[in-house]
C-alpha cells in the first residue's frame, strides 16, 4: 500500500497513526538521556456512551490505547545491518552512509478500562501501567527483508523490582511477558509522575539503557534495564534468532538530523499519542475464538455495529483495507480464564488482526478529546512538562503525524492532495493537535482539544508534506523544526 509495506509482528499491527512532537536539542546528552515529568488524566465519573459520535461520554482508553515517549536505539542486527556506536551522532545517515544500524524505543503508558493487556489496552480498569517496548527491523539497506520477523519486539511492564513480569524477548516471550504480575508499577489518575531515561552503568565495565519512573504522588516507583541479564536479545536477520543483548541509545544529541530511516516517524526524542485503535459499539458480531497461548483462548467478535459505524463508510472498505473491525469485546466482558476486569463498554480495538482504522469513524477522530483541565463528558488532559536532559530544556520542537499512511484510499505520491488532516471522508471532521499552556505555574503540553494556550494553529502543526524513509513513499506531515517557546 502506498509504495511501502505495513507490518505485522505476531498477528499484531505495527505502525500507526501517530501525532507526535519531537523534542530537538545540540546540547551533549540530549539524545540519550531525558526527564518528562506529567500528571496523569482523569476519566470522567460516568461510564462511555455509544450513541452520539462526537458527543458521548468517553474516556482516555477509547483515545489513545498507548501515549508514549520515545529514544532511539542501537541494535547492529536492525535496518540497514550496519554496525552502530552507542551514544554516537557518527551514526546518523549522511551521503553514502545510511545510518548506523538502530532500532526504535517506546515508553508506553496504558489507560484503565479495557483490560487484559494481553488482548486488548488495559491493566485494569483503574490503574495505568507502563511497559518499555524495542522495535527492530530485519531488513537491509538493499531493500531485502526477513517477513518470518520483520519487525521483532521487546517488550517488559516497568516493574517495581526492576524484573520483566516474562521473558521480553520476542523469540522467548509468552503469557507470562504481557499479564501484569505483584511488582507491575500502577499508577492513579491524578498521580505526577516522572519517567527518566538514559544509558546506565549496569557493572563490569557494561552499559544498558535504563527507564525509572516514580510516582511522586504516592512515592513509588519502578524500572527496567533492556540488558542481556534481564532477557532482552537483538534478531538475526537471516535466522531470526536471538542473541542476548544490551540495549543502548544510538545517538548523543537530539539534532534534527538524529533519526533513522526505516522507522515512520521522524525518530529522536518524542511525546507521542497513539490513536486510531478504537471504536465504541452498540452491539458486536461475528463471534471467534482468539489463540493467547498454549491452552488460553479468549472470546471475541469482528463485527460492530452502532452510531460510529453508521457514520462512516461500510465494512469492508473500498478495496478491502479494513475486512473487520476486530477485536471486539462486549461491556462486562472478563476475557474468560484471563480473569480480567469487566470491560467498561462494548467496542473493538483495531490493531490486533488487521490495519487500523481506516476508514477513520472511531472516538479519536471525533472532537471528544480533552477540551477542559477538568473531566466532564471527556477526560482531562494529560498535563507534560518540558522534557529536561541535564536539567536544561529543549531548544527546538517539531510536530508530525503518520496519519498519510493510513489514508489509504486517498494519500498516494501521485495525490498529495489527499493526505491531510483531518482525514479525506473522516465522519469527525476532527485531529487531535498540541497546546503548549500554563497550568498550575508550570508550562506543560496537552494532546487533544485544548484552547487555553499556544495551540501553533492547531492541524496547521502538521501542515508540510515530507517523504522520508527506508520505504520511498512514505510520506508524513509535519512543522517544519520550530524554536520550542520559553514561556507559554
Amino acid at each position: 500500500m502506498n509504495g511501502y509495506p505495513r507490518f505485522f509482528d505476531n498477528g499484531h499491527y505495527i505502525g500507526h497513526d501517530e501525532p507526535s512532537v519531537r523534542f530537538i536539542s545540540n546540547r551533549p546528552g540530549s539524545g540519550n538521556n531525558v526527564t518528562f515529568t506529567e500528571r496523569l488524566p482523569m476519566d470522567p465519573k460516568a461510564m462511555p456512551t455509544t450513541g452520539h459520535p462526537g458527543h458521548d461520554v468517553v474516556h482516555w482508553f477509547e483515545l489513545s490505547v498507548a501515549p508514549w515517549f520515545g529514544m532511539t536505539m542501537c541494535d547492529p542486527q536492525s535496518f540497514p545491518q550496519t554496525r552502530c556506536t552507542p551514544n554516537s551522532d557518527g551514526n546518523a545517515p549522511h551521503g553514502s552512509f545510511p545510518g548506523g544500524g538502530g532500532a526504535f524505543m517506546e515508553m508506553q503508558f496504558y489507560p484503565p478500562g479495557f483490560a487484559p493487556r494481553v488482548d486488548s489496552i488495559s491493566c485494569d480498569n483503574t490503574h495505568y501501567c507502563a511497559a518499555l517496548t524495542i522495535d527492530s527491523l530485519e531488513g537491509n539497506n538493499a531493500g531485502h527483508l526477513n517477513f518470518n520477523c520483520l519487525e521483532p519486539v521487546n517488550f517488559a511492564f516497568i516493574q517495581r523490582n526492576g524484573k520483566p513480569a516474562g521473558p521480553p524477548s520476542p523469540q522467548l516471550s509468552n503469557l507470562a511477558t504481557i499479564t501484569p504480575n505483584k511488582q507491575t508499577l500502577l499508577m492513579n489518575p491524578g498521580d505526577v509522575v516522572r519517567t527518566h531515561m538514559w544509558d546506565a552503568s549496569i557493572g563490569g565495565g557494561q552499559h544498558a539503557f535504563k527507564v525509572q519512573i516514580s510516582d511522586l504522588t504516592t512515592g513509588q516507583s519502578g524500572f527496567i534495564v533492556a540488558s542481556a541479564a534481564n532477557g532482552f536479545m537483538n534478531t538475526n536477520f537471516f535466522n531470526c534468532n536471538g542473541t542476548p543483548f544490551n540495549f543502548q541509545p544510538l545517538f548523543n544529541t537530539a539534532r534534527p538530523q538524529n533519526s533513522i530511516e526505516w522507522s515512520v516517524l521522524l525518530s529522536g526524542i518524542l511525546n507521542q499519542f497513539e490513536i486510531g485503535h478504537f471504536v465504541p459499539c452498540s452491539r458486536v458480531t461475528g463471534k471467534v475464538t482468539l489463540g493467547i497461548a498454549p491452552g488460553v483462548t479468549d472470546t471475541t467478535f469482528l463485527n460492530c455495529h452502532g452510531a460510529y459505524e453508521a457514520a462512516g463508510p461500510p465494512d469492508p472498505t473500498p478495496g478491502g483495507q479494513e475486512p473487520s473491525d476486530g477485536v471486539c469485546y462486549k461491556k462486562g466482558d472478563t476475557h474468560g480464564s484471563l480473569n480480567a476486569p469487566p470491560n467498561l463498554v462494548t467496542g473493538c480495538v483495531d490493531d490486533l488482526t488487521q490495519n487500523g482504522d481506516l476508514d477513520f469513524d472511531g472516538t479519536d477522530y471525533y472532537p471528544d478529546f480533552p477540551n477542559s483541565l477538568k473531566p466532564g463528558p471527556f477526560p482531562s488532559p494529560f498535563l507534560q512538562q518540558q522534557p529536561t536532559t541535564a536539567g536544561a530544556r529543549y531548544s527546538g520542537i517539531q510536530f508530525e503525524t503518520d496519519a498519510p499512511a493510513s489514508e489509504i484510499n486517498t494519500c498516494v505520491p501521485q495525490n498529495p492532495q489527499g493526505c491531510a488532516v483531518p482525514p479525506p471522508g473522516g465522519p469527525g471532521h476532527f485531529y487531535p493537535y498540541y497546546t503548549l499552556a500554563k497550568v498550575g505555574g508550570n508550562c506543560v503540553w496537552e494532546f487533544g482539544h485544548m484552547s487555553n494556550g499556544n495551540t501553533f494553529g492547531r492541524d496547521a502543526q502538521y501542515a508540510n508534506l515530507v517523504e522520508h524513509g527506508f520505504f520511498k513513499g512514505q510520506l508524513d506531515l509535519a512543522s517544519a523544526v520550530l524554536p520550542n517557546p520559553k514561556r507559554c
